[in-house]
């Protein structure tokens, strides 16, 4: 389990993580979202043991990640610009990654045929496409027990994501935790079931993606007669009047909010199906962070 307690970050005078707290359970696919310079990155850099915090902690299985060599062996950070030298090869990479990790010969063979890449070739000779899918078939083939991924569908075409997603799940199924730090919700929606929602320097607020869409309902309405915002008796997140037409989203038990709207009798009442990008826009809006 991956804990972070009160974790706060400064560089250079600027504070940019305070006071963050979250937990990712073993076994979960976790998505941390949240929208540019949030400290997203500062903070896989945390849980992966490159940075120090400046308060608080950052624990995995109940220890210091910090020059903890015991733990970091249980770690595997891909950042979202991975170093390299100029004649590296993939082949490389792995023989450097097998003196650290329990290292898969037969995953990273299988990976590097799907995506037809050709390992005994410098990288710096590769696309950024090319480069993204050696450095995912070296990160599925170390096994790790948490696998951090910053923006970890950048410059992947639609295939590659697919089989990326199929290696992530079966590393989840043999039991390790993967989180990942992501501008595109649609793609996280698909394979994660937690989340954190990051801004203002801390984690606002995280949780069970199925569980948190669950709370919330998304409606099209028309009445006849005029009906405003304070006529709804719950919680509306987000409320648009355009003419008759309203459009509410709306947090609490789905069957209580319907029933509530049926008795101010609406000629159209319509059900509009809510995802994970819109549990963030609606979770940051209200709290004013995309203003």
């Amino acid at each position: 389990m991956i804990e972070v307690k009160n974790v706060n970050k400064n560089f250079g005078g600027k504070q940019v993580l305070s006071e963050a707290s979250l937990t990712v359970a073993d076994g979960s696919v976790f998505g941390l979202v949240g929208i540019n310079g949030a400290g997203k990155s500062t903070l896989l850099r945390l849980i992966a043991g490159v940075l120090k915090p400046d308060g608080g902690s950052v624990e995995i299985g109940g220890e210091n990640v910090f020059e903890n060599e015991k733990v970091k062996r249980r770690v595997f950070f891909l950042q979202d610009d991975p170093y390299f030298t100029p004649n590296l090869t993939g082949e490389a990479q792995a023989e450097f990654y097998k003196t650290f990790y329990n290292f898969d010969d037969k995953i990273f063979r299988r990976y590097a045929e799907i995506f037809k890449l050709d390992m005994k070739k410098p990288l710096r000779n590769f696309s950024k496409g090319m480069k993204r899918q050696t450095f995912v078939s070296l990160a599925l083939a170390c096994k790790p027990d948490y696998l951090l991924l910053d923006e970890a569908f950048d410059g992947l075409d639609p295939l590659a994501r697919l089989e990326f997603k199929r290696g992530l799940i079966e590393l989840q199924e043999g039991g390790s935790s993967v989180m990942i730090a992501s501008h595109s919700l649609r793609e996280l929606e698909d394979i994660c079931d937690s989340f954190a929602l990051l801004d203002d320097r801390s984690v606002k607020s995280y949780g069970n993606i199925g569980n948190e869409l669950a709370r919330l309902s998304k409606f099209q309405l028309a009445f006849k007669h005029g009906i405003g915002r304070e006529d709804f008796p719950f919680e509306c997140l987000h409320y648009e009047k355009t003419g008759r037409v309203i459009r509410l989203v709306a947090r609490g038990d789905k069957d209580e909010i319907r029933a509530a709207i049926e008795k101010l009798e609406p000629i159209i009442l319509d059900e509009i199906p809510m995802d994970f990008e819109d549990l963030f826009i609606y979770e940051a809006g209200e709290r004013g962070y995309l203003k």
